[in-house]
């Protein structure tokens, strides 16, 4: 037998771990870290060579409200489960005194509530989104740092060994979960570390400042891990397969989220059960006037988020409550400076369903039964989102 002495490179990625990577990426934002760390893990799994014993993975998301921590965790769920909701979310804020502990792992025998209450970690809720291809739990603790060290106490065991007694005596078996603790720990010392970089002035200020990316995020990663390490034990931490550090979002971020935001009110739009969809399209002025409304260094995506539903989807609503739109419109969507507000024009009518989706430009699907016609082009309909009489 010759030697071949072939380099080989540990650095490549297989198909499975690239789909997800890929599907991380259309779906999160300015968070290439996170989803590289969420990569490594699941290509691990799918190699087999998951520590035994132990979750498959245990991830500690730091970062500002607003930053994707959550959300990530969500996106993760719905491109290997297919649905985000397969995800068992244990909001901490709830936990803050040790006897709501049992809301996790139920009442023991001989005390109040026992039977009665349904444990929230059990090995039924692990499983419930299970199938032959993929067999994977999410668990995340969100705002792990508002919970009482019970809850703490009781992640030791589940972070080392996988496993959690209830209290009924009955095992739970974590070795096919992987388990995400977010908090907000270090997120008023990362925004004052970036604060003159955040907003609209965001290149010009870092260029005055001469401070390179690579030290601002190590700055900002030392802020978030600094303050986890004062809030939690040394075990605790010990545990943690990867501390994870959420950078705050900037400019060219937000937009990347406004896109892929307005791309989701068309998909829901699409998926309505008026039975009538349409598409919208919507100016540079109106992108402009929505970031401006939905930037909030504080806040984040979120605020962006407030700011779609005020400006954008509370108008479509009215418009589809009082008949202005109907099966096949184009609306335009505009900025009117004077009055400084969204307005909404018709610019076609009867399109067909191939059309609108064409026209949406991006991945959304059509309902069975979308409305099919003709498509004609006509002078543009001003609509106003406040009437509610039907335009003859």
């Amino acid at each position: 037998m010759g030697r071949l002495m072939r380099q080989l490179d540990p650095m490549l990625t297989g198909v499975e771990a690239e789909r997800l990577e890929a599907s991380l990426r259309r779906r999160i934002v300015g968070q290439d870290e996170a989803i590289q760390q969420i990569v490594s893990i699941y290509q691990t799994y799918l190699a087999g060579m998951s520590s035994p014993g132990r979750p498959i993975g245990n991830l500690l998301f730091l970062g500002p409200t607003g930053s994707g921590k959550t959300r990530l965790v969500e996106a993760t769920a719905e491109s290997l489960a297919g649905d985000c909701r397969a995800v068992i979310k244990i909001d901490c804020a709830e936990l803050q005194h040790s006897h709501e502990i049992a809301k996790l792992i139920g009442s023991p025998p001989g005390y109040l509530g026992h039977r009665e209450t349904r444990p929230l970690l059990s090995q039924e809720a692990l499983d419930q989104y299970h199938t032959e291809r993929m067999k994977l739990s999410f668990v995340l603790f969100d705002e792990i740092e508002k919970a009482s060290d019970a809850l703490w106490n009781l992640l030791l065991g589940i972070l080392d060994k996988a496993t959690l007694t209830l209290g009924d005596n009955r095992r739970v078996d974590f070795s096919q979960a992987l388990i995400f603790m977010t908090s907000n720990l270090g997120a008023g010392e990362m925004n004052a570390i970036l604060r003159p970089n955040l907003g609209f002035a965001a290149g010009d200020s870092k260029r005055l400042r001469g401070i390179p990316d690579e030290k601002l995020n190590d700055k900002i990663a030392r802020a978030g891990v600094e303050a986890a390490r004062k809030k939690f034990s040394p075990e605790f931490m010990n545990r943690i397969d990867k501390t994870v550090v959420f950078r705050p979002l900037g400019e060219r971020e937000l937009r990347q989220i406004l896109t892929l935001e307005l791309n989701m009110v068309q998909q829901r739009l699409f998926d309505s059960s008026h039975g009538a969809p349409f598409v919208f399209s919507v100016t540079p002025e109106a992108q402009e006037f929505l970031l401006r409304e939905g930037t909030d260094v504080k806040y984040g995506a979120r605020h962006l988020k407030r700011a779609l539903e005020r400006h954008l989807v509370h108008p479509l609503s009215n418009l589809i409550a009082t008949d202005q739109v109907r099966g096949g419109d184009l609306v335009r969507v505009d900025y009117a400076a004077a009055e400084d507000r969204l307005t909404f024009f018709i610019d076609a009518e009867e399109m067909t369903a191939s059309a609108m989706a064409e026209m949406a430009g991006v991945p959304v699907s059509l309902p069975m039964g979308a409305y099919v016609a003709g498509a004609t082009a006509e002078q543009p309909r001003t609509i106003s989102a406040r009437t509610t009489k039907r335009p003859a």
